[in-house]
């Protein structure tokens, strides 16, 4: 395990040696600036924190640190999900009061993010210097009830293949090794993928599992509003899938994948793992369509849902597909497309009409309630209950796909549009969810201006 973060900070080289824990300039609170911002209590619960006491709530609200790489603007993960753990969000019809304190934060890019100093000033959180003072409160062990990781925005460069060099995995590690010193462990979430590398991906599931503590994360999108409102029933004899959404990047087809998982992960006998990832680009992926009638069939199906033309998606000239084979012999796609929002549609055993789901209406602009309110609903009921809100391998799952599906197009340094069919036998993992209906339901929340504790 190392300190020297992978991804590159804006100003760093992508491969510098220097340790980012000792980059970062110190922002702390002064005591003239907490009795401002928070009066004398505010500066007791930093005293406290700074001689290594940690400061509990009357309503025993669990603790979290907030470990960002980048916080600068309304359209980053940060401040999507921040906002919601600070000051409530909106979850079945009503506003809900939060049920967490965050007590700490951490910015790898910390120059770059004015915006999250603005408001961990004007809300009276400290920004600490490095991951392991954030989760330790400046003190020497462990004292937050959980950690909260959003590393999906900011100034890091993308190598040949395209993954984008998010340092998820260095920001994890440090809070491992809190973790291993102090002999104890609290609820993980990690926004998105766990990393764009597999084996770093895997260790961080390993090391939940050896340390035993909750690890979630993923898309919002899989637990966003739904047309119709349903989930599909626990062994539903699922023969075919096909996904259709945004699958212009690593970022964009994580999104769909996720989302694919959250569904056909429900079929007969549970998830059985991936067999295979081959990745189609450009106009290569219509001729795969054409050469498997059940994706054919699937496409037609949305179209005719969304009042298109038979064959409206395939007059896109050029699109990309990540095609999963099952080790049960499932298979499914994620095919890029507009005007659907997200869409899954499912070829099920005994069903004449295939079962068509969508994720419409991402809310805007930008505001309190904008993008996800489910996601930060279930990221404080796993800090509340220590329970994982879904099965944590369909987080390794979805990482997995993606990662290979990266990879299809590319070996020995040439790229090929039809990539190559990669075997997966690392994905051969087996679960069966138990989890009920998990996402947003009842009236969509109104346009509400964020609850900064300053003027915009």
């Amino acid at each position: 395990m190392t300190d020297k973060q992978p991804g590159a900070a804006a100003g760093r080289a992508a491969d510098s040696s220097q340790n980012t824990e000792t980059t970062v300039s110190n922002l702390r609170f002064t005591r003239r600036e907490m009795l401002g911002v928070a009066g004398v209590a505010g500066l007791t619960a930093l005293t406290s924190m700074a001689s290594g006491a940690v400061p509990r709530t009357a309503q025993q609200r669990p603790r979290i640190a907030f470990l960002a790489s980048y916080w600068a603007a309304t359209r980053s993960h940060a401040d999507w999900i921040v906002t919601k753990l600070l000051d409530g969000y909106w979850w079945e019809g009503a506003h809900k009061e939060s049920r967490v304190e965050v007590v700490s934060v951490y910015i790898h890019q910390l120059d770059e993010s004015q915006l999250g100093q603005k408001i961990c000033k004007a809300k009276g959180i400290p920004i600490f210097n490095t991951v392991g003072e954030a989760i330790t409160l400046g003190g020497e062990e462990l004292a937050v009830d959980g950690v909260v990781i959003v590393a999906e925005h900011g100034n890091y460069r993308k190598d040949l293949q395209g993954h984008w060099l998010l340092p998820r995995w260095w920001i994890y590690s440090q809070v491992i090794k809190v973790f291993e010193q102090s002999k104890r462990s609290v609820p993980v979430f990690n926004d998105k993928h766990l990393s764009y590398n597999w084996n770093e991906a895997k260790w961080m599931f390993d090391k939940s599992r050896e340390l035993n503590f909750p690890l979630t994360g993923g898309s919002s999108i899989p637990v966003y509003y739904r047309e119709p409102e349903v989930e599909l029933p626990s062994d539903t004899p699922i023969k075919h899938s096909v996904m259709l959404g945004g699958t212009a990047d690593e970022g964009a087809i994580f999104h769909a994948i996720d989302v694919l998982q959250s569904f056909v992960e429900r079929r007969k006998g549970g998830e059985t793992g991936v067999r295979s990832v081959q990745s189609i680009q450009g106009s290569e992926a219509w001729k795969w369509v054409e050469n498997n009638s059940w994706a054919a069939r699937l496409l037609d199906a949305v179209a005719k849902r969304f009042k298109f033309e038979p064959g409206h998606f395939q007059q896109t000239p050029q699109t990309n597909i990540c095609v999963v084979e099952y080790n049960d012999g499932t298979m499914a796609a994620v095919i890029g497309a507009r005007e659907v929002g997200w869409t899954y549609a499912g070829e099920i055993e005994g069903q004449e009409e295939p079962t068509i789901v969508s994720m419409l209406g991402w809310p805007g602009p930008f505001d309190q309630y904008h993008a996800s309110n489910a996601q930060p609903h279930w990221i404080t009921e796993m800090m509340v209950t220590k329970k994982e809100p879904f099965n944590a391998e369909r987080l390794l799952l979805s990482t997995g796909i993606v990662n290979y599906y990266m990879e299809s197009n590319w070996e020995n340094g040439r790229y090929a549009a039809v990539g190559r069919r990669v075997e997966t036998p690392v994905l051969n993992m087996k679960y069966r969810t138990t989890r009920g209906a998990q996402f947003s339901t009842g009236e969509r929340p109104p346009s509400r201006p964020y609850i900064r504790g300053f003027d915009q």
